[in-house]
């Protein structure tokens, strides 16, 4: 970690270390603060419009008033970029509900808190590849309103601990009714019966920008793609699997709980599928540099 970064705090872009939050932000005391994160790829910002509408929807679920607008937005990550020298990399966005004293009813006329980072990440030629991601299943205990990206992230945590104690990449979460949600961090993909078959989106799974992006390229890929719930026995018994995010764009999936999932290795339309999605980013992705 490059300990000179340059960060965005409440309009103001400061040496990391000298960034300060009050402790008593409601996003310190409570969590009570939303984040979205912007990849940056090929100096091109990927899905921007999505991830600022996505933000603005978790806040509005909150009832946080909206402190930035998307010009405004867009004018920072790009000064962020410049400052930092980001090509390849993601750019992390949180605002909290703003500070007082610790009470759990907030007061109406707070002033949110707003700050940003870069990060670089190698996004083209993830550490996982060629080889592909492995899973372990763990009970989803996140809390209900999981479409909201709040930064109570306790639940995320323990699972992704579960799974890397187990020797995987990644958590698989399972509700107690048995079907799958999505991983950890990412959104969930099977493929069998020639479709790939996603969960629906609703209060139950985060409405992944990636994810909305693959099912818009269906239309121009003719590939096949059903919103339904599926199980872990279908999991096991699909020809291929991968998941998406910010960050991971579309990585395979090879194993679920130590079981190969077809032939155990990346397949065909898991291949495709990031093929088409970088090809997609980087048409339609916005410049980071002015």
């Amino acid at each position: 970690m490059n300990l000179q970064r340059t960060v965005y705090l409440n309009g103001e872009y400061l040496i990391e270390s000298q960034a300060r939050i009050s402790i008593f932000d409601r996003g310190t005391l409570f969590g009570d603060a939303v984040y979205d994160v912007v990849p940056v790829l090929a100096d091109r910002f990927i899905n921007f419009d999505n991830h600022y509408s996505r933000l603005t929807r978790s806040l509005d679920l909150l009832s946080i008033p909206c402190p930035i607008s998307s010009g405004d937005l867009l004018t920072s990550i790009r000064e962020l970029v410049l400052r930092n020298s980001l090509s390849e990399g993601v750019i992390y966005i949180q605002v909290s509900r703003g500070i007082a004293d610790r009470d759990f009813l907030a007061e109406k006329d707070l002033s949110p808190t707003v700050f940003m980072f870069t990060q670089q990440k190698s996004l083209l030629q993830h550490p996982k590849l060629p080889g592909g991601i492995k899973l372990k299943t763990v009970p989803d205990i996140r809390w209900a309103r999981r479409d909201i990206k709040s930064c109570n992230l306790l639940g995320q945590i323990l699972s992704k601990s579960t799974a890397r104690d187990a020797g995987a990449d990644e958590a698989l979460m399972i509700e107690s009714g048995g079907t799958i949600t999505e991983c950890g961090s990412s959104s969930f993909f099977i493929y069998r019966d020639q479709r790939i078959i996603t969960r629906p989106l609703g209060t139950d799974i985060l409405p992944g920008v990636t994810r909305h992006a693959l099912m818009k390229l269906k239309n121009t890929h003719q590939i096949s793609i059903e919103e339904r719930s599926f199980t872990l026995d279908e999991v096991l018994a699909a020809e291929e699997a991968f998941l998406s995010g910010a960050s991971s764009l579309v990585l395979p999936v090879v194993t679920v709980d130590n079981v190969p999932i077809g032939n155990g290795r990346p397949g065909p339309i898991s291949t495709t599928m990031r093929e088409n999605y970088i090809q997609f980013a980087l048409d339609s992705g916005i410049p980071a540099r002015s």
